[in-house]
């Protein structure tokens, strides 16, 4: 309940659902209240062009973006590669006649293969059932890399933190390439900082020009979507601070886990 209730919350205050929420609140208080109605109207249709226009959506992308790419010529400590869920995936993919990783989870895995290849680490993939079954297939299938190891538990990034030091700890490993998205990165990695591990940073799909001209004025759904993402984690941050702060996901942890 806590999971669905927390994905609604969020779900109704970013957008476009909120900004669209906003708009209808200002249609139906035009007859009453016209100056509230109209100016409630033209923010929430406002925001919700801008943020389709690739400029804008590239420049919220870009606040929430704290790290540079990997730079893969250095060498680092880490023993392990850790690829996070999230983005979606199908269940069962005609066309391939099993389960597949969508654009923003293929995103991450192609990255995460890349950096296999150039590091020979070991992998593990983080999710639930759902998105570790896509990924561990995706990354044989598509790339031809194998998967050591599967936790397949985590609903959140707090869990995907907490689960996966349980069984990198395990293996003896401390130290870890993160692979998420680029404004997923920062948030991830100081949930896997919490849970004890030394983090590598690995954003994957870090910002830069994927329209030119003027199509970056221009809205576009694709936008919209990278909109949506960066201030997913704008919110995401400051929660996971407040959360932090008030013990509420340890105490939900303890009772989980039977130790209440």
């Amino acid at each position: 309940m806590y999971f669905t209730i927390k994905a609604v919350i969020r779900e109704l205050l970013l957008p476009p659902t909120g900004l669209l929420i906003m708009a209808i609140a200002g249609a139906l208080l035009r007859a009453a209240r016209p100056r509230l109605g109209a100016i409630l109207l033209a923010l929430g249709l406002g925001s919700l062009w801008l943020l389709s226009t690739p400029i804008v959506a590239d420049a919220v992308s870009r606040m929430v973006e704290r790290y540079p790419p990997l730079d893969l010529s250095k060498p680092t400590d880490a023993r392990a590669i850790v690829i996070l869920g999230g983005g979606g995936q199908r269940i069962f993919a005609p066309e391939f006649q099993g389960p597949e990783a969508d654009f923003e989870l293929l995103e991450r895995l192609s990255y995460g293969a890349y950096v296999e290849r150039a590091t020979r680490l070991p992998i593990l993939v983080s999710g639930t059932p759902e998105e570790t079954m896509a990924m561990r297939e995706s990354l044989w299938r598509d790339f031809a890399v194998p998967t050591r190891w599967v936790e397949d538990q985590s609903r959140d990034t707090y869990e995907n933190a907490r689960f996966s030091a349980r069984i990198l700890s395990g293996a003896g490993v401390r130290c870890v390439i993160l692979v998420t998205s680029s404004t997923h990165e920062y948030r991830a990695v100081q949930e896997f900082r919490d849970a004890g591990l030394e983090v590598v940073p690995a954003p994957a799909g870090v910002s830069s020009p994927r329209e030119s001209g003027a199509l970056r004025l221009v809205p576009r759904p694709v936008a919209l979507v990278r909109a949506h993402l960066a201030f997913y984690e704008l919110v995401g941050e400051q929660a996971r601070r407040l959360q932090a702060a008030l013990g509420v996901r340890e105490r939900f942890d303890r009772k989980a886990t039977g130790a209440l």
